[in-house]
């Protein structure tokens, strides 16, 4: 169909990623829309959002790596698909986490049961394994160059850095991107998305190049698992460790370190 338009090679290529990915989150919509109708149970509810969120962002962020691929010489060029792509999945799959840090950042200050928690836990990891063996067998149909199923099943290793170094940068980007979803709560929905787009896009612009800036556990495991495999203490540490850290370092800041510093700075004015 494309090539009967006309159309480059390259850009062929281009709108049959593009197309995947809106495929994807279309799917993913209609299975939300018969699961809150279908489903009953919180558990089950809580269960299969979880899943259908963290696939799409699993699916399509294999998808934007082919795409930033396609044209290396242009970097503006995935930072735009990386920005509207974390617009959509916003707005798609709000009130799930689809990140084990986000679940655990919800649990550790009472948002959310450890029941739950660990459904929702057991959803993302299961859906990140799923995710990778289903985007294998797509790029096995050849829909492009860039879709070849052996890349799935390779190492394809985005720590260019020492392992220090990487730890360093998950656990940051993790601390900073979960503080400002917490504080911008409060903002409205539709500018809390922009902000949130924004942000990944420029934490993945800053750290894309050192670690792959992924900070989720779950994203890491669906992208990396051939590396988890080969290498498995150190991205475990880099993955899931340095991104756990920082949810930490995050609570401990805003519900003890701050209060504490803000009563002792009221005790003293006070005397």
């Amino acid at each position: 169909m494309l090539a009967l338009l006309g159309l480059k090679p390259e850009v062929q290529d281009t709108c049959t990623s593009l197309g995947l990915m809106l495929s994807v989150v279309l799917f993913m919509g209609l299975a939300r829309v018969i699961a809150r109708q279908r489903l009953h149970s919180p558990k089950a509810h809580a269960f299969v959002l979880e899943f259908l969120a963290t696939f799409q962002l699993c699916c399509c962020t294999h998808e934007l790596l082919v795409l930033s691929e396609q044209d290396p010489a242009n970097p503006t060029w995935p930072l735009t698909l990386i920005y509207f792509f974390s617009l959509v999945h916003g707005v798609t799959s709000l009130g799930t986490a689809s990140n084990p840090c986000g679940v655990m950042m919800q649990m550790m200050l009472g948002g959310m049961s450890p029941e739950l928690g660990a459904i929702g836990l057991l959803a993302q990891l299961i859906s990140a394994l799923c995710s990778r063996y289903c985007i294998g067998a797509l790029w096995s149909l050849g829909l492009t160059k860039y879709h070849v199923s052996e890349r799935s099943f390779a190492c394809r290793n985005p720590i260019h850095v020492d392992l220090p170094k990487a730890v360093v940068i998950e656990t940051i980007f993790s601390f900073i991107f979960h503080s400002a979803l917490l504080h911008f709560q409060e903002i409205r929905t539709k500018l809390r998305i922009h902000l949130l787009a924004a942000l990944i896009t420029f934490l993945v612009y800053a750290g894309g190049s050192l670690t792959g800036a992924v900070f989720n556990p779950a994203l890491a495991l669906s992208l990396h698992f051939k590396c988890f495999d080969e290498a498995f203490s150190q991205f475990f540490i880099v993955y899931c460790l340095a991104p756990s850290l920082g949810i930490l370092f995050m609570v401990l800041m805003f519900s003890l370190f701050l209060p504490w510093l803000y009563n002792n700075h009221i005790i003293n004015k006070k005397e």
